[in-house]
């Protein structure tokens, strides 16, 4: 509507400045659903202006997040709506008055609705406003799925974070032993070696002798140097 702006600028002068205001009137903007907090994306969400005589007319203007203000309709006494742009009718808003209660509809709340609603009255050029009706849709935090602990298996064996030092006088001792072993295994060996060589030497030359004496000649009738007996001759 034509005056709208003017409106708007005598809104701000009150809300900058309180002495505007007159406490002869208690306005109240509020949700009609006394059980409704914020509204839910798409809902139709009903506010009414209690506090306001009937035969004055109110106003109901939103105050976006950035802090501008929106002139939403104009409800007369009679009652009459006069929404922005001088229209009789909104796609977004229905309003409407009953007794001294006027009411404002926002038909499915989108964010563009965000924001907080005002009721205002001039009457005896004196400017009435109630408080800001705030309307936030509730902010949905996602929360990360939890990721399950990792389970520790029986037959795993968990490797000690504090590994041990080795005892100094336990490695000299296994020094020792490692001595040790080599004198007593080494000189052992050896002669074990020598006894198995002596074994085998003494193997071949008993085998040596023995061929040769079966090289030699065998006695006649079994004396060794026997001459042989020659037949007497009779005459």
């Amino acid at each position: 509507m034509a005056g709208s702006p003017a409106l708007l600028l005598l809104l701000g002068l009150g809300l900058c400045c309180p002495g505007v205001q007159v406490q002869a009137y208690r306005m109240t903007a509020r949700f009609r659903d006394s059980s409704i907090t914020q509204p839910r994306l798409g809902q139709q969400l009903e506010l009414e202006c209690v506090g306001a005589r009937e035969d004055s007319g109110v106003f109901w203007v939103r105050q976006d997040k950035d802090g501008t203000l929106r002139f939403i309709v104009f409800i007369s006494a009679l009652p009459r709506t006069t929404f922005e742009g001088n229209k009789r009718t909104s796609t977004r808003f229905e309003a409407r008055k009953l007794g001294s209660v006027y009411y404002l509809v926002v038909k499915s709340f989108t964010p563009g609705d965000e924001g907080n609603y005002f009721c205002l009255m001039n009457s005896n050029q004196m400017l009435y406003f109630s408080r800001g009706q705030p309307a936030f849709i509730p902010v949905t935090t996602t929360t990360a799925p939890t990721v399950p602990a990792p389970t520790t298996h029986s037959g795993i064996t968990k490797k000690d974070p504090c590994p041990k030092t080795p005892d100094p006088e336990t490695s000299k001792e296994k020094k020792l032993d490692f001595f040790c072993d080599i004198f007593i295994w080494v000189p052992l060996s050896g002669t074990c070696l020598l006894l198995l060589i002596a074994l085998i030497v003494t193997t071949v030359l008993c085998q040596q002798t023995r061929r040769r004496r079966c090289r030699c000649k065998r006695p006649v009738n079994g004396k060794p140097n026997a001459k042989p007996r020659t037949p007497n001759q009779h005459t």
